[in-house]
């Protein structure tokens, strides 16, 4: 039997402007705050779209992510904690 090479093909890459990004964090937090500048800055440059979701809010998210805070997802996935690096974050919108 010949193999298949269709199951191995990779889907195709979303546009940044299909992707969304999500800053985990809290109020008060100057981590959150210096992530969320970043974050708008990039989501700006490549049309990404960006949302912000509250720890103290979610009692999922706080058992999740409470150590990590800020937490910073693309489409829902774990990106980077703590500090946003511009480069990655472009890089992982495919910018």
């Amino acid at each position: 039997m010949a193999p298949s090479f269709g199951m191995f093909s990779r889907a195709p890459r979303k546009s940044p402007a299909e992707r969304t990004v999500t800053l985990v964090g809290k109020p008060g937090c100057h981590l959150c705050d210096d992530a969320q500048a970043v974050i708008e800055r990039i989501c700006a440059e490549t049309g990404a779209s960006w949302e912000k979701k509250d720890i103290t809010e979610d009692a999922e998210l706080h058992r999740k992510y409470w150590e990590q805070i800020p937490v910073i997802l693309v489409d829902g996935a774990q990106h980077d904690f703590w500090r946003v690096d511009p480069k990655r974050l472009r890089a992982a919108l495919g910018a």
